[in-house]
């Protein structure tokens, strides 16, 4: 058992869209994203995923409204719901997930990630 620093974690990469791995616990895994801009529309059929705001500002885009996440602020989106985070500046998040969960939902694109690296 050691301590994670989020702030030395985050200083560890630069890519944006692209989870890294910081911890796993009960069949689920601890990411660490910077994201900007716009991601894709998706849907988890069988796994909720919670979006944490570390830093910046997140907006989860739902087909009839959106949810807006400040820093400290988390949201669980339920499974089987389509959404599509954006963020207009770069912005750190922290995700709770089922390990083995697709990244992009059911859809395949280039920025589809079939690994996340552990740092």
């Amino acid at each position: 058992m050691k301590a994670i620093n989020l702030e030395e974690k985050y200083q560890a990469f630069e890519e944006k869209w692209s989870p890294h791995l910081i911890a796993e616990l009960n069949g689920q895994q601890v990411l660490l994203a910077k994201v900007e801009g716009d991601f894709v529309w998706h849907a988890h059929e069988e796994e909720d995923e919670l979006f944490h705001v570390i830093k910046g500002k997140l907006t989860i885009d739902f087909r009839d409204k959106s949810v807006e996440l400040l820093p400290g602020e988390l949201l669980v989106v339920p499974k089987g719901v389509e959404h599509r985070p954006r963020a207009e500046e770069e912005t750190w998040i922290m995700l709770f997930e089922p390990l083995g969960i697709k990244h992009t939902g059911g859809r395949t694109t280039a920025i589809t990630k079939s690994h996340y690296p552990r740092i």
